[in-house]
């Protein structure tokens, strides 16, 4: 599957991230469905992709989007509880809860439904690739990759591209040019087994523990270690909680 192919775009788990990831494809365009496992879900992910904080409509009042690509873009987002649902995508994005043996679950659940030659991309915000998409059949091993978008989707940039030995460079291409098309910007990362996180997790990770030392030895207060990343390194947000300060408290 090339980029150029891909026009339905398939959203497997809703919630904040899954609709975060419907909402940002049917506003660039692209045909969306979003498969939940009851409509009690549906029901919630259908309110954050319309009506929620970072919602179509909320984007309408913010000026980010205009009243009639809204309707537009509502209008290209569709539900449903079963998998048959997905089966003509042209992509399937899963964004279901972390762990890892659901995941194979489903993904292995999916590769019988889905049509032949559609990708399947894994929002994982750590697990190996590989081993997510352990149980699909060898065709489809070509067309599994990772993309680990950040929360809330339709405001965070950053996209993480995780790619396999067996993935192939069509389906790579067409994940770094989706998240492109999506208004991300594109990280590529390559597999690594025997480790959990991609770039942002891992290296966040290391310094939040470098910073827990620091608090843990009495050298600083948790809330001076975030000034000093809020204010020194612009980071909006740092380790312990403190939001976004600058001007006001500091």
């Amino acid at each position: 599957m090339k980029f150029e192919e891909i026009k339905k775009v398939g959203i497997l788990g809703g919630g904040i991230m899954g609709g975060g990831i419907a909402q940002t494809y049917a506003v660039a365009g692209y045909d969306v469905v979003v498969r939940d496992i009851n409509q009690e879900a549906i029901d919630k992910t259908r309110y954050a992709v319309f009506d929620g904080k970072w919602g179509i409509k909320r984007g309408v009042e913010r000026g980010k989007l205009a009243f009639d690509d809204a309707l537009v873009a509502m209008s290209r987002v569709s539900f449903g509880e079963q998998l048959s649902v997905l089966a003509d995508c042209d992509i399937v994005i899963e964004a279901i809860p972390e762990k890892l043996e659901l995941k194979q679950q489903v993904f292995a659940e999916l590769d019988g439904v889905v049509k032949p030659g559609a990708i399947f991309a894994s929002n994982t915000s750590g697990f190996v690739i590989a081993e997510v998409g352990r149980d699909v059949s060898a065709a489809r091993k070509p067309l599994f990759v990772g993309m680990h978008f950040s929360n809330p989707v339709t405001t965070m940039r950053m996209l993480e591209v995780i790619y396999t030995p067996e993935t192939s460079q069509d389906t790579i291409d067409a994940a770094v040019k989706l998240g492109e098309a999506g208004g991300k910007a594109v990280s590529m990362v390559k597999d690594a087994p025997g480790t959990y996180g991609f770039l942002l997790n891992r290296i966040f990770g290391a310094a939040y523990r470098e910073a827990k030392a620091i608090v843990d030895a009495g050298i600083a207060t948790p809330e001076d270690v975030d000034k000093a990343m809020i204010t020194g390194r612009n980071w909006p947000s740092a380790f312990f909680g403190s939001r976004g300060g600058i001007g006001k408290e500091w």
